[in-house]
């Protein structure tokens, strides 16, 4: 099953395709409204956004101390109701803290079975295990990796201009920063270990 989060990070649009379980996490209820998107749950402590009192799906309210981030809230929701692909939009953007935060939650997504796409204006981050992803070309941004948590061994890239094979990344080294596509389409693999492909749009007049 597929789930949509959407977070309280700086707004991105609605990204494409069908969602089995959309959730709104404090401040991205207010998103959501701008996507055109209903939830079928909104979670946090609204503290970033009061909720609307005229509000029509259901809502868990969580104490503003607490362990969980408002993410990491709807990331137990979603996974409790068996989501393992699941999609955090808003996710950047704001406080650095927060965006660390929203990318361990796609590693504790991975922890537990799934896969994690992060999304905000200019940036696209997927977090995998043991697979392989296929991306088509994206013209005038960086392709990165990075390895969370822990190493990642088996990594390959082809496709792009830094191929390579079996490599182990280490999340102590960057090394797999600055990359970019050289063919319609670049495939990035991982045996084991929290892999995250950083996807970023280029600044104007930067180049790779």
């Amino acid at each position: 099953m597929t789930c949509l989060i959407v977070s309280g990070g700086d707004y991105c649009p609605r990204p494409e395709g069908s969602f089995d379980c959309i959730i709104a996490c404090d401040r991205g209820w207010e998103h959501a409204a701008r996507m055109g998107v209903s939830p079928d749950l909104i979670v946090g402590d609204f503290d970033s956004s009061p909720l609307p009192a005229d509000v029509s799906v259901p809502v868990i309210t969580a104490p503003t101390r607490k362990d969980d981030t408002d993410t990491m809230l709807a990331v137990h929701q979603a996974l409790d109701r068996g989501c393992r692909e699941i999609t955090i939009a808003c996710a950047f953007g704001g406080r650095l803290d927060h965006t660390i935060a929203n990318l361990q939650a796609g590693a504790f997504i991975v922890s537990h079975g799934g896969k994690a796409r992060l999304l905000g204006e200019n940036e696209e981050v997927l977090v995998f295990s043991g697979d392989t992803v296929r991306l088509p070309r994206r013209e005038s941004c960086s392709l990165s990796l990075f390895a969370l948590g822990g190493d990642c061994a088996g990594v390959t890239v082809e496709g792009a201009k830094f191929d390579c094979r079996d490599v182990t990344l280490s999340p102590a080294f960057p090394l797999g920063i600055s990359n970019v596509w050289e063919s319609d389409a670049a495939t990035v693999s991982v045996r084991s270990g929290t892999l995250a492909v950083v996807m970023s749009r280029l600044r104007p007049g930067e180049h790779i």
